[in-house]
């Protein structure tokens, strides 16, 4: 056998670097309403290219065409439009506290609005979502209290968490929002249990498990797949590939699976990837995934191809990693400008009531604020009581807890 030679260790490397141009010609891009719409029945293996394409609805003009698109009415569009402009209002004023020193640690969704607004309006109420860090707008679409959500990020007196979690991670059974954990990954894999847990009770609930790209790399993730697909449990596996972990491409978590969603395939997952900076096609996409669930058909894997435009959170710098100007070549555009230039088109809104929606969200915002920091920030103002750490973690105290409580005196 002749001699190979030395071997070499291979390391990833993105398509461009800080100070290059912006290339994203590895992104192939489907013609809006190209890609089919299946029966929610249909089998697996017959549907296994949906996991190299990518479905879309809103097309360059702003139509909604082909068979994903007319699911929602124009009330329903026009309310999707304010959530997704409520959600970046409500990032822009928290960065803002962030950098004022009024809470230690924020993380935005800008130019990923779409995919947790328009996830949350194809669920039905008790089912549960176990959510990263970025899908607030899944309590934006739901109706949670902006109030509720800056006191929880101020750590302040009425955080309904007591300060025992870090800004952003939230948690509300109310509203189907899982107790975010900074251990990535882990949500997955619980997302399961519970749709399973719910299949066993024989429960009408189903479950959502949310993911980045560079998470899916994390052995919980494949775990919940195998648990998913043996058990057919009625859950809905969502991988936001908004193309960066922090500091690190998604090529590095993608490995030579080509896409996200072509995981799925091998555990006989359908697996599509969609549109993620497309309000419609998101909806429609996880609609047919949670109706595929809630007819005991099994999981579904989505894959939501969007764009991180912003930092992963106050403490990243991604000009130290990707071109300044990388978000503006994004080819698949902004969501919220998208939604609104179909709305446009279909001639139920204008620029002028645009500009005023946009007045009146920052007006709510603002005033919204003002009342959070009414109870404290992080270095002003009421704090949650010493006590609460101690509370709420036994059904009944252990003897050292209560020394513990005895020393502190509370």
């Amino acid at each position: 056998m002749a001699d190979a030679g030395m071997l070499r260790f291979h390391v990833p490397e993105p398509e461009v670097r800080p100070g290059g141009t912006p290339d994203f010609s590895n992104v192939t891009i489907p013609k809006a309403g190209s890609v089919p719409r299946p029966e929610i029945d249909v089998d697996p293996r017959t549907i296994r290219d949906m996991a190299f394409s990518i479905i879309r609805v809103l097309n360059r003009a702003g139509e909604a065409v082909g068979p994903w698109a007319g699911l929602l009415s124009d009330q329903e569009l026009l309310e999707g439009l304010r959530h997704m402009m409520t959600l970046r209002t409500f990032d822009a004023r928290m960065q803002m506290a962030q950098r004022q020193g009024k809470t230690s640690f924020y993380m935005q969704h800008l130019g990923e609005e779409a995919v947790s607004c328009a996830f949350r309006k194809a669920l039905q109420p008790g089912d549960m979502n176990f959510p990263t860090y970025r899908q607030a707008g899944l309590l934006i679409a739901d109706g949670y209290p902006m109030v509720t959500m800056m006191n929880q990020i101020y750590s302040n007196e009425a955080d309904p968490l007591k300060g025992r979690q870090l800004p952003v991670m939230y948690s509300s059974k109310e509203h189907g929002f899982f107790s975010i954990s900074g251990n990535l990954a882990t949500q997955y894999i619980q997302a399961v249990g519970w749709a399973m847990a719910s299949a066993i009770s024989n429960d009408s609930r189903i479950a959502a498990a949310w993911i980045g790209d560079g998470s899916t790399a994390e052995s919980d993730f494949h775990a919940a797949l195998v648990f998913a697909s043996t058990y057919k449990a009625p859950v809905v596996l969502n991988v936001v590939n908004n193309q960066w972990a922090i500091s690190t491409f998604q090529g590095i978590a993608r490995g030579g699976s080509g896409t996200f969603a072509a995981r799925g395939l091998g555990f006989g997952i359908p697996s599509l990837r969609v549109d993620g900076n497309d309000y419609l096609a998101v909806h429609a996409v996880a609609k047919w995934a949670a109706e595929r669930a809630r007819a005991n058909l099994g999981p579904t894997l989505v894959e939501y191809v969007t764009y991180r435009a912003g930092a992963h959170s106050t403490s990243d710098d991604p000009s130290a990693y990707r071109p300044k100007a990388e978000s503006d070549a994004w080819p698949l555009g902004d969501p919220v400008i998208r939604l609104k230039n179909h709305l446009i088109h279909k001639g139920i809104w204008s620029e002028d009531r645009h500009t005023q929606a946009e007045a009146e969200i920052l007006e709510t915002v603002i005033a919204a604020q003002k009342e959070a920091e009414g109870h404290g920030t992080l270095h002003a103002g009421g704090k949650p009581s010493t006590r609460d750490m101690f509370e709420g973690v036994y059904a009944e105290m252990p003897p050292h807890l209560r020394r513990q409580r005895q020393q502190a005196g509370v």
